[in-house]
């Protein structure tokens, strides 16, 4: 469509496409062909029809999978300009990913269209549940200046369009679907009222449109287009009011870039005009941990194999980073869909984790060959210095002496003992008639019930094998072995006795200095030499001498930072029933709340050079139920004991704690309380690039109750508590005076019809047992800082990153007698709220991307091995480019996210 100032309507024909939801994926794409297939006649019947594919690419690859005799035909209808694909992979739910994989969606959504002819400029946004503040920039970098979305919008936007601006100032213009994403339907729904209905619409939107052509969406979710829709719109256009037919993009192009508009800045959260369903937050625990999980083991994997291996493992990284993508659809990494289908998001998301472990591990073992078989190697995935703590199981056999470790370079590091590691791995009784050929069948090469075989004897009735991880034996002659066993056995029949005799061993943990990206070889051995107890627990008190936890008679944690500041009342649990769905928490209207533990026991675990670790159980009479049509829980109770585990270690400012506990229950909410030591009137918390504040009420006005709970990524701090996080995690700052952070949700249905806090049902009335989480075995850690100017003077950027980066060891596979090399370091970035998103190979270049996430510019410095730096846009095009010789020094603007591409020296 050209541009036009007719006030018209301009009708754009859709589907919105959940690829998995109440059903699972194959059932849906069943309708997806046939939906399909309608759309390319109808497009091939009359050159005028458009039809847009909601905004993602996911759905013609779909389709072409199982019609891939239509190829051509599609490419046809994109280059005629008929159907409008991309930009997207998958429409995502935008709080729950993390902002690189927000990016690497819109790359392969945006790259898999190209691939058939081209993507709609467009941000289609349409169903997410609210959008992240730093999406203006991340379209923008794509080269995308329009954006088109429904939810979130907040009440002060008055006409159909808005100006979007991220933190950074970098903006896009927004077409608000004000009436949601189907908004022509009821225009179109009966033939011989359409002439009334679109003068209806025009009067009603007048306000909105002011003379703009009027858009009308035509369609909804899983709608094939109405194979009538051309017929209309030959019978009912008039130069009074013009009907046209056009993809989204077509229709965005009579707005010029420079128009005056309302400008909104941030995150879009408000539920004044659209339900924004923020329960999806904390329902299904699993799939967020999962996700976060997959996301951080791809992102290691790149960066390992970028730094440390020349190999091409990119079909691997490729598919892992698919599987996440096409998990974090709306309607799949939020878990309201079907039990059926959550299990398939969550498969998908493990198996990315595999793919993606399988080439973390393949680099870690390219890395021990150039380490010596009886050594280790730390390898840290930051790009600074930092300590790696690693648990290893270690040759001891002096028993008393001590277990040390030290570097190349003699460097002393701190090791504590754990305890002894089983040494008899197999002891049994064994008929001579069978024995050697399930000896011979036990052992394969060298090995036997998982570490090589150091020595054995024979003698009349007896085997013994002496087995190490590393043998001081140069080989094992398995042919003499045989021979032995076979005349022995033949010499004295009847029954003889088999063990297996492992090295005595001893698991220890050791914390390693590992340079940013870098590699620190090391050697474990003892020697009588005693560490020093660097992380003690006395009188109730655990201390690192940074910061001190004590553990109260209620059970939970009173924490000291290194400031002196001091938090009390840390690990309070509260829980309460939940009458809601997978969409909305809902209150009952008489609650039961549940905080005071009925018995506590504290158990002290660890202590010594590298960490403390205490025991926290305390039980809990939970309702069993909530009472069916009496909106109250039950008399039933059930006890629920639950496990803190708070852990110190050396030299970290803060304290870890470790929440473990299995479901019994229904129909509740279970939060961990962190109280404040005065009252708040903020919070903030990090995700997708940004550090968003908020204050304590949202903005109301729609069919839905505007709760205060909100989601966090990596951390969420109010007043002096910050509290660190591995995955995506429902806060709520209650009364102004205390940081909850939820636990679990569990509830019965995808959506319930009568809901306390919402006008009208989210979606169908489906049962999902699976969503009470009966028996779920729930593992949530968390970690606490506790500083005086919050997240800020606590350095929680880069607290976060090594809280969750832990590092990986291997075991060296080279020769034995070799000395250990020294440490080795990699690509290291400095400055202060920096965080580097990711670092991966791009053809011969290194590419990483960091963001600057304070609302201070900063500089930055990058160096390593390369000679050559530009900076690039999120489609590869360079913008500009200079020479730097191993250290590039740069200035990032506030929230600036930059993309760099470092070329080789030479």
């Amino acid at each position: 469509m050209s541009a036009t100032n007719e006030t018209g309507i301009v009708l754009v024909p859709h589907t919105h496409w959940d690829r998995e939801w109440y059903e699972p994926f194959q059932v849906f794409r069943f309708k997806l062909i046939q939906m399909f297939d309608t759309v390319l006649a109808m497009a091939e019947e009359d050159p005028r029809f458009r039809f847009t594919l909601d905004g993602q690419t996911a759905a013609i690859e779909d389709y072409l999978e199982i019609r891939p005799e239509n190829t051509d035909r599609v490419k046809a209808v994109v280059a005629s300009g008929q159907l409008a694909l991309g930009p997207w992979q998958i429409l995502l739910d935008e709080f729950l990913c993390s902002g690189e994989t927000i990016i690497r969606n819109l790359q392969m959504g945006m790259a898999g269209a190209l691939k058939l002819g081209g993507y709609m400029n467009v941000g289609y946004l349409p169903d997410m549940f609210g959008h992240v503040a730093q999406m203006p920039q991340i379209l923008s970098q794509a080269g995308i200046a329009d954006a088109c979305l429904w939810r979130g919008v907040p009440s002060k936007v008055s006409g159909h369009s808005f100006r979007w601006v991220a933190p950074d100032g970098s903006s896009v213009r927004v077409e608000y679907l004000f009436d949601g994403y189907g908004s022509a339907l009821d225009i179109l729904a009966i033939a011989e009222h359409i002439p009334h209905a679109l003068k209806e619409y025009r009067q009603e939107t007048a306000d909105r449109y002011r003379g703009d052509p009027i858009l009308g969406m035509v369609g909804t979710d899983h709608m094939p287009p109405d194979t009538g829709l051309m017929r209309h719109v030959d019978t009912y256009d008039s130069p009074a009011f013009p009907i046209r037919v056009a993809t989204l993009d077509e229709y965005l192009a009579a707005f010029a870039p420079g128009e005056n508009l309302q400008v909104v800045d941030g995150e879009l959260r408000s539920h004044a005009r659209g339900n924004i369903l923020p329960g999806v937050f904390s329902i299904r625990r699993n799939l967020k941990i999962a996700m976060a999980k997959a996301e951080r083991m791809v992102l290691d994997a790149e960066r390992l194999a970028a730094t440390h291996s020349g190999a091409d493992f990119e079909p691997f990284i490729s598919m892992s980073w698919r599987r996440i993508i096409e998990s974090t659809a709306h309607d799949s990494v939020v878990g309201s869909g079907t039990d059926e289908t959550v299990d398939q998001v969550e498969a998908r998301l493990n198996e990315a984790t595999q793919i993606a472990r399988a080439v973390r591990n393949e680099v870690g073992l390219s890395v021990a060959e150039g380490v010596p078989s009886d050594a280790f190697a730390a390898l840290n995935t930051l790009p600074t210095d930092r300590t790696v703590m690693v648990e290893l199981e270690v040759p001891a056999p002096a028993e008393g002496l001590p277990v040390v470790a030290e570097t190349a370079d003699g460097a002393v590091l701190a090791v504590q003992e754990l305890g002894q590691a089983p040494t008899m791995l197999g002891d049994e009784a064994m008929d001579a008639s069978v024995l050697v050929e399930r000896m011979m069948n036990r052992i394969h090469g060298r090995e036997l019930f998982g570490q090589l075989i150091e020595n054995y004897r024979v003698a009349p009735y007896s085997l013994e094998f002496d087995v190490a991880e590393v043998p001081s034996t140069p080989v094992f002659d398995i042919v003499t072995f045989k021979a032995d066993l076979a005349a022995s056995v033949e010499a004295h029949p009847g029954e003889w006795k088999v063990r297996i005799l492992a090295q005595p061993r001893r698991r220890v943990l050791v914390d390693v200095p590992v340079p940013a990206m870098g590699v620190t070889p090391f050697k474990v051995f003892q020697r009588e030499d005693r560490a020093a107890e660097h992380v003690t627990c006395e009188d109730g008190v655990l201390s690192n001498g940074l910061v001190s936890v004590a553990i109260g008679s209620d059970g939970t944690v009173s924490l000291t930072g290194a400031d002196g500041t001091v938090l009390q009342g840390i690990g309070r649990l509260v829980d309460g029933g939940d009458c809601g769905d997978s969409y909305n928490y809902g209150p009952p209207a008489v609650d039961i709340l549940v905080a005071e533990p009925s018995a506590i026991t504290v158990d002290v675990l660890e202590t010594g050079s590298v960490r403390a670790v205490v025991k926290v159980s305390r039980h809990f009479s939970c309702p069993r139920f909530m009472e069916p049509g009496l909106g109250c829980r039950s008399e039933d109770r059930v006890d629920v004991p639950v496990h803190m585990f708070v852990e110190l270690r050396r030299g970290e400012p803060f304290v870890r704690l470790r929440v473990q506990f299995t479901n019994e229950a229904a129909d509740h909410r279970l939060r961990l309380h962190v109280p404040l030591p005065h009252p708040v009137e903020s919070s903030a918390s990090e995700g997708q690039f940004s550090i968003t504040s908020r204050s304590l009420t949202a903005e109301g006005g729609g069919g839905e109750y505007p709760l205060p709970t909100f989601p966090a990524y990596t951390f969420v701090s109010a007043g002096p508590a910050t509290v660190l996080l591995h995955d995506a995690t429902e806060y709520e700052v209650v009364e102004g005076n205390e940081l909850a952070l939820t636990l679990l949700r569990a509830v019965g249905s995808i959506s319930v019809n009568v809901h306390p806090l919402r006008d009208e049902p989210a979606a169908s009335e489906i049962p999902i047992p699976g969503a009470q989480e009966a028996g779920t075995e729930v593992d949530v850690e968390f970690a606490v800082i506790a500083s005086s100017k919050g997240y800020r003077n606590a350095g929680a950027v880069q607290l976060s990153d090594h809280f969750n980066a832990p590092g990986l060891v291997v075991r060296g596979r080279g020769t034995e007698a070799e000395a250990i090399p020294g440490a080795l370091q990699g690509l290291c970035l400095r400055g202060d709220s920096v965080r580097m998103s990711s670092m991966r190979r791009v053809g011969d270049d290194m590419e990483i991307r960091v963001v600057l996430l304070a609302d201070q510019g900063t500089g930055a410095v990058l160096s390593g091995p390369f000679g050559q730096v530009a900076t690039v846009d999120l489609t590869g095009r360079a913008l500009e480019s200079e020479r730097a010789d191993g250290e590039y020094k740069f200035m990032l603007e506030p929230w600036e996210i930059r993309t760099l591409r470092l070329s080789p020296r030479g």
